[in-house]
């Protein structure tokens, strides 16, 4: 057994061939350092969600998502796992040049054990996981009984409480 805590990470793809890049993200998400990957959900084709809370500079549509959630095992400190994500961004040539825009990869820390942090641009459990029905779907795929930190209610409960009707489509492969 491999010490460390147990993660979760949000994959997401619009842009270029989604399914295929969600795929490997996951591929340098298992070979980085410290990161042992531990199970994935399926891949879901997702609508796109309009964060109201974002100034936009983008249309407002979009085409849709490939997401899926991803259970790792980290030795790696909140703030390590997020610098891990972000350089597999970079390396498949993720550009951020505004909030929402469409992305060829997004990788976010959902969740880091039970720890919830606010640090700047580090914020854990992430602060929209409990409002979308693009990532509650996946993880209760993998990990339904996992207990928001926050909120002490476990993603299934979160899920069955959505007002988000968006679509998220499983993908069969």
């Amino acid at each position: 057994m491999v010490d460390g805590v147990i993660a979760y990470i949000g994959i997401g793809s619009n842009l270029g061939d989604p399914l295929w890049q969600s795929r490997e993200a996951l591929r340098h998400l298992a070979v980085s350092s410290g990161i042992v990957l531990q199970g994935v959900s399926s891949f879901y084709k997702t609508e796109p969600v309009i964060n109201d809370d974002i100034p936009r500079k983008a249309p407002d549509s979009q085409e849709w998502f490939v997401n899926a959630v991803a259970e790792i095992r980290t030795a790696l400190s909140p703030r390590g796992v997020l610098n891990a994500l972000q350089l597999i961004e970079k390396q498949m040539g993720r550009t951020r040049d505004f909030k929402g825009a469409p992305r060829i990869i997004d990788l976010d820390l959902l969740l880091y054990g039970q720890e919830v942090i606010s640090e700047g641009d580090l914020t854990v459990p992430h602060p929209r996981l409990h409002r979308r029905r693009f990532v509650l779907e996946p993880f209760c795929e993998i990990a339904s009984y996992v207990i928001h930190p926050a909120f002490g209610v476990s993603m299934r409960g979160l899920c069955e409480r959505l007002d988000d009707r968006k679509a998220v489509l499983k993908i069969q492969n």
